[in-house]
């Protein structure tokens, strides 16, 4: 498991090395300077930037499928349309609340 959880490490995009003697694996640490302190903050909002696609997509499937059942005459038009307006009113909760958490996670890396 040793080689897997190195190359892990490094595919990770962290910035760290780890080495390994065959039975520990060692990951050094650096002190956090600005400049790994902003690219840290980089790397979350790229983190959370896929995790908005990810949401956004979701609403795209859904929406699509209540489109469907309308058209299948399985729910009406009134349903179709509340039931999309719950999944915007989902939506904007959860970018909301990455949105939240990115700002605290920054906020908290910038502290000195």
């Amino acid at each position: 498991m040793i080689p897997a959880i190195e190359k892990a490490i490094l595919t990770a995009s962290l910035g760290l090395t780890p080495s390994n003697d065959g039975k520990i694996i060692r990951v050094p640490i650096p002190s956090l300077t600005e400049e790994r302190r902003q690219e840290l903050v980089k790397h979350i909002h790229k983190i959370a930037e896929e995790g908005k696609v990810s949401v956004r997509q979701s609403r795209k499937v859904a929406n699509e499928n209540i489109k469907k059942l309308e058209k299948d005459k399985k729910v009406s038009e009134d349903d179709s349309r509340r039931t999309q307006e719950q999944i915007q009113k989902l939506t904007d909760e959860a970018i909301a609340a990455l949105d939240q958490l990115i700002a605290k996670k920054e906020k908290e890396l910038l502290t000195l």
